[in-house]
């Protein structure tokens, strides 16, 4: 049985204050804090999980799970670099209103739940997200990021007691 991490990357692999502070660079959070990557590759390592995407950066990825974007590319080597890979994304539920909204919140809870059903071999299982993601059952598996600071230390060692790592 896998252990699973569900990864968002807005508010948890950069933050808010990055955005705000270059702009040019990150006019839609495409930046990645190489700090917060090191703290997933702590948590990966502790835990022996794997990472499942439920960001909305996995629209730019293809069936393949080959970067599309830039963004993507940069996501892709920076994970590699530190002995890091997607290896799969949740499915799509979103609609073209949820999308335009950047609403993705109101279904990412049911997206990794058809995730996980498609996988009923998974073993403990964690989110990583700074949203409210709208369901109890998704919520108690949930490590909810501050958008501000994006993951820390703190956040890896709940990480690991609840996917029960060393």
């Amino acid at each position: 049985m896998e252990k699973v991490i569900f990864l968002d990357i807005d508010g948890v692999l950069n933050t808010n204050i990055q955005s705000t502070e270059q702009q040019g660079e990150i006019c839609d959070k495409a930046f990645i804090a190489a700090e917060k990557v090191e703290l997933l590759k702590e948590l990966v390592l502790r835990t022996s999980a794997v990472i499942v995407l439920h960001s909305g950066w996995k629209f730019w990825f293809d069936e393949h799970l080959c970067p599309v974007r830039k963004e993507a590319r940069s996501l892709v080597e920076l994970l590699g670099h530190n002995g890091l890979w997607i290896q799969d994304v949740t499915p799509d539920f979103t609609t073209e209103e949820i999308r335009k909204a950047k609403k993705f919140s109101l279904v990412k809870a049911k997206e990794i739940k058809a995730w996980l059903e498609a996988h009923p071999e998974t073993g403990p299982w964690i989110v990583l997200d700074d949203l409210y993601l709208h369901d109890e059952e998704v919520e108690a598996h949930q490590i909810k990021t501050n958008p501000e600071t994006g993951l820390t230390e703190e956040d890896v060692e709940s990480g690991v007691r609840m996917l029960g790592g060393s």
